[in-house]
């Protein structure tokens, strides 16, 4: 009797190293990484072709370092690992800003720290604060080490958090968003998502840089918790569509970590706004003006931030589709809040917008169509000319007494 040796381990083997070496011969045809990059810089190094930019001297931005099948379309992970070790071996620092994907630490030195918060939104206000201790303090230790940022396309959430420590080391929100647009893409297009853009300005509020030169990083003053009552939704100059379903959440705080769940508070639908309707008992109405510039001067004119009648009970809105909700009972909200309007209230996403209640000016927030996120065409196919976003807030709760730098949450003009 002989003995009979099965083939499959040979056979195994060989899969393997079939699929390692197409996986090889795929991430050097730079076409499919090309494609996905779209307008964001790449590196020529040492014959890799790599999503990566180089913001300042000592700020890389990238997309994710992938492995396996991922690495196709992805910068694969061993390639950023030789040209970061080739550049800037002992000297660099990773963080990575993805709540969806991670891999082993061991493979950058264990130098890797996550910072996670959800894709195409914002993080809370201590996480930025956080994340730019640790960068500041990396830089610090040595003038040779470098932070290394990426998300998972290494565009929006890394573009939000290079700007916000770019605004920490000095610079205006507007100029950090400017040159990591230049820096990051060839079409001058850095941070897309408005809500980003937003929270960059909200991180440029609170913080108060010391006088004087080498004295040290600014004065984090974080807003204290503000908890606001949402009383209405409404949508001014709306086409062909007769209702939209909204759903409100908050990012929840859990104890020890800092990735922050959003938590849905109410969903409802938005209804056309019909003649002789009316169901507030308050007389007053607000315009949201500029508070003026940084030096605490009035504006000489007085414009409304929005140009849209905020009369907002009188005949005039009649004269355009407007889709409203009205809350029989307040909701109330604190904190960060994400608002997604919905076609149905299954699918159909139209657009969305983040905030924090701190940052609320006199009751009103008012958003066009360049202030919202994600807007494609079915959302843009329901907006008219004057379209306009307009939530209506009660006033700040006197147990959590809101303040801010920027003084935006008061209670003066608000509903009696």
């Amino acid at each position: 009797m002989g003995l009979k040796f099965s083939k499959h381990p040979q056979t195994k083997v060989e899969n393997l190293s079939l699929q390692f070496h197409l996986i090889n011969y795929l991430t050097r045809s730079f076409y499919l990484r090309n494609l996905v990059s779209r307008q964001r810089r790449r590196m020529l190094v040492a014959g890799y072709d790599l999503d990566m930019s180089y913001i300042t001297d000592r700020l890389l931005a990238m997309s994710f370092p992938a492995e396996r099948m991922r690495a196709m379309y992805r910068n694969p992970l061993w390639q950023v690992k030789s040209v970061l070790d080739m550049r800037h071996l002992g000297h660099y620092k990773i963080y990575n800003l993805c709540i969806e994907e991670s891999y082993d630490p061991s493979h950058f030195h264990g130098r890797v720290e996550s910072y996670p918060f959800d894709d195409n939104h914002v993080p809370p206000l201590q996480m930025i604060k956080i994340f730019c201790g640790s960068v500041d303090s990396w830089l610090s230790h040595d003038p040779k080490n470098i932070a290394v940022i990426h998300c998972m396309a290494g565009k929006g959430r890394t573009g939000l958090m290079v700007c916000a420590y770019l605004v920490y080391c000095g610079m205006s929100a507007d100029e950090a968003l400017q040159l990591y647009a230049y820096r990051r893409t060839t079409n001058n297009e850095g941070v897309s998502i408005p809500s980003q853009c937003r929270y960059v300005g909200y991180w440029e509020n609170v913080l108060s840089f010391p006088r004087g030169v080498g004295n040290g990083p600014p004065d984090v003053e974080l807003p204290k918790p503000c908890s606001r009552e949402l009383r209405r939704i409404r949508l001014y100059d709306t086409v062909n569509i007769d209702s939209i379903f909204f759903v409100v959440s908050e990012l929840q705080e859990i104890p020890n970590q800092l990735y922050r769940p959003s938590v849905e508070v109410v969903r409802s639908c938005c209804r056309q706004v019909k003649k002789g309707f009316q169901r507030t008992n308050s007389p007053r109405y607000y315009i949201s003006f500029d508070d003026g510039d940084d030096n605490g001067k009035k504006s000489d004119l007085e414009e409304p931030r929005v140009v849209v009648q905020m009369d907002t009970e009188s005949p005039v809105i009649y004269h355009k589709t407007c889709l409203d909700h009205q809350f029989d009972k307040p909701i109330q909200v604190s904190g960060d809040v994400r608002l997604i309007f919905y076609e149905k209230m299954i699918g159909g996403r139209l657009f969305y917008c983040c905030f924090n209640t701190a940052f609320i000016r006199n009751s009103l927030l008012q958003l066009t169509v360049r202030d919202l996120d994600k807007v494609g065409k079915k959302g843009k196919s329901i907006c008219g000319p004057a379209f306009c976003l307009e939530l209506v807030f009660g006033p700040a709760n006197a147990k959590h007494q809101c303040t801010s730098p920027s003084g935006d949450c008061e209670s003066s003009d608000d509903f009696s």
